[in-house]
Formats: structure tokens, C-alpha cells, sequence
């Protein structure tokens, strides 16, 4: 069923596992929900089995803390495999399907590998652009329990924290200033008691991470998106300064 306008989603970021959004962009998801937008969290897999968790439960229990951390308005659990996440038809129209229902103006996503880290997040980097695309197809209905398309307006690509800067390849890359969020970022990432816990130096390294990313760009923390697409302005001071 289709939301109601006063329930649809302003953006949707969407993880291959829970915690990936928080690691990646949850300071400027904390930053939209302060501005006033609508927020929302796709998390295609629960991430379990995981070594330190007993089950997904806790898990699930971990993200939904986590998204009260970051203020986010709806979290989203798709349950498709963990492990075994691929980018083919069913897990593309099951994605599409949430954005047929929640119409985010904006889809924010994986957008590159990450070498010696799971393969799930290519693979969901893959079904985030497939599924931006069949949100809008027309004629397709009876794969979307006739919910009616969607036109994302703009999409995105983030990086996780600890991942290289900038990504190869990519010429439009967009910092946004997070000091006044960095805290609620590292609060949300150390939800996840079952991932972290044997791992004390995440908080500081992620910290570290988003102050050089925000020093590049004359902020004291940042956090750093791809656009795949150029895209105008019409206020350059605005936009600029």
C-alpha cells in the first residue's frame, strides 16, 4: 500500500547490512531529520549470521536503537540473504517496490566496491541503481502490487568511513558538513554492541575518518557523496557558500 503524503520519505538510504548507513552517512542523515526532512533506512539484509551475534533479533533490536539515535522517521527490512545477496529481477523489484511506496525524492546508496569487505555491498550498490530505474517504469504493474511508479528525483552514492576518500573515476564529489552530527553518527554506529564491542577503536577511526574528509573541504567533519549524474543550480552563492 501507498503512503500517505504526510508519511512518505524525503530520502532513503539504502545498506547492504544494518550499520553500513550509519558508518556511512549518518551524520547527514541525523543533519536532513534536523532540517525537517522525512528520512528513511533500507537495510536489504539483517546481517545475520555474523560472528558476536546470537541471532537477528538482537540485531534487529541494535538497528532500530541505532535509527532512534539518527531520528530517522522509518526503517525498513527487506530479509533478503545475507551472504547471498545478488543483484537479480525479485530483489530489484522487491527494492523498487519500497520506492514505489515511500516516494523519496532523493535515494542515497553504495557506490563502489569495497575490496577485502563483503561483496554484498557491490552487489547492493548494483540493485539500488536497478531499482531507482524500475520505480519509474510504466506498464509494469503486476510486478508492483499495483502501487504507481515513482521517479526518484536525484540519487547518490556514499562510501563507507574507513573507505578511500574519493572514489576512482567519479568528478562530482559532495562533502556535507556534519560537526553538528558527528556525535549522534558515533552514538548510532556503537548501537551495534554485537559488531563493535571487540572492536573499541571503531568510534575513534570514524571520527578521525570525518575530520579529514571535513578539513578537505574547510569543515571540521564531513562526510563525502558521490553524484553519478552533473546537476544545476540556480542560486550558485547559495549552493556555494
Amino acid at each position: 500500500m501507498m503512503t500517505s503524503d504526510s508519511e512518505r520519505l524525503d530520502v532513503i538510504a539504502v545498506g547492504a547490512h544494518p550499520d553500513d548507513v550509519e558508518i556511512a552517512c549518518g551524520g547527514t542523515l541525523a543533519k536532513l531529520v534536523r532540517q525537517g526532512y522525512r528520512v528513511g533506512i533500507i537495510d536489504l539484509t539483517d546481517g545475520e549470521p555474523t560472528p558476536g551475534s546470537p541471532g537477528p533479533p538482537v540485531r534487529l533490536a541494535e538497528a532500530e536503537a541505532a535509527g532512534r539515535v539518527l531520528g530517522i522517521h522509518s526503517r525498513i527490512q527487506l530479509n533478503l540473504p545475507n551472504r547471498r545477496l545478488f543483484d537479480q529481477f525479485e530483489n530489484r523489484v522487491a527494492l523498487a517496490t519500497e520506492f514505489r511506496r515511500w516516494r523519496p525524492r532523493l535515494v542515497i546508496g553504495f557506490g563502489a566496491k569495497t575490496p577485502m569487505a563483503s561483496p554484498d555491498h557491490y552487489q547492493a550498490s548494483l540493485l539500488t541503481d536497478a531499482a531507482v530505474f524500475y520505480s519509474r517504469l510504466s506498464k509494469w504493474d503486476e510486478y508492483f502490487g499495483g502501487l504507481p511508479v515513482h521517479a526518484v528525483s536525484r540519487q547518490l552514492y556514499f562510501r563507507l568511513a574507513l573507505e578511500p576518500g574519493v572514489m576512482p573515476g567519479e568528478p562530482c564529489h559532495i562533502t556535507v558538513d556534519i560537526a553538528e552530527t558527528l556525535d549522534a553518527k558515533l552514538a548510532s554506529i556503537l548501537c551495534y554492541e554485537t559488531q563493535f564491542a571487540s572492536k573499541p577503536y571503531i568510534a575513534e577511526r570514524v571520527r578521525a575518518a570525518a575530520i579529514v574528509t571535513g578539513m578537505m573541504a574547510g569543515v571540521s567533519a564531513g562526510e563525502v557523496f558521490v553524484a553519478p549524474r552533473p546537476f544545476a543550480v540556480d542560486d550558485l552563492l547559495k549552493m556555494i557558500l
